[in-house]
């Protein structure tokens, strides 16, 4: 079998790739697999994407002395490897990830996702955390009257408990 790039060498490199579900097999031969291993090897990192947005978030405030007090491990550390040293490095950094975190997953809570097919009632902690988020919306964005229907919707869960 001949390298599906340069159809010149015989392919020892086959590669199997599943994007949108639909696999996509691909045979090459050893001297077009290096070239294409160069240039994975140059795309971004999970750490670099990170490191970068952590980067566009720095404050006037040097952040370099923080460390968790658990693993010692410190900002500038999860700065350059994208990653945390413990669990507890979560609180010692929580000032600093929480904008990080929102501007990543678009919350700084996870509210986890359920199947479509699943008709189970929404507990009512779920709904009471729904609408307060909503109104919490509702009034950085100056709509009062759409916030006045949220409050009532709160009032009303609150007095069904």
């Amino acid at each position: 079998m001949l390298c599906d790039i340069c159809h010149k060498n015989i392919a020892t490199v086959h590669l199997t790739e599943i994007i949108n579900d639909k696999v996509a097999e691909m045979h090459i031969c050893q001297a077009c697999a290096q070239n294409k291993s160069e240039g994975l090897a140059q795309q971004p990192n999970i750490s670099d994407f990170v490191g970068g947005l952590v980067n566009a978030d720095l404050t006037k405030k040097d952040n370099r002395a923080l460390k968790c007090p658990a693993c010692g491990f410190n900002y500038n550390d999860f700065k350059k490897k994208g990653r945390l040293g413990c669990g507890r490095c979560y609180t010692a950094f929580r000032r600093q990830l929480l904008p990080l975190l929102k501007k990543i997953h678009g919350a700084i809570r996870h509210t986890g996702k359920i199947p479509l097919d699943v008709k189970r009632p929404v507990s009512s902690e779920v709904k009471l955390r729904e609408l307060n988020d909503q109104l919490e919306r509702a009034i950085q964005l100056e709509e009062y009257e759409a916030a006045a229907k949220i409050r009532d919707k709160l009032k009303k869960l609150d007095k069904n408990k």
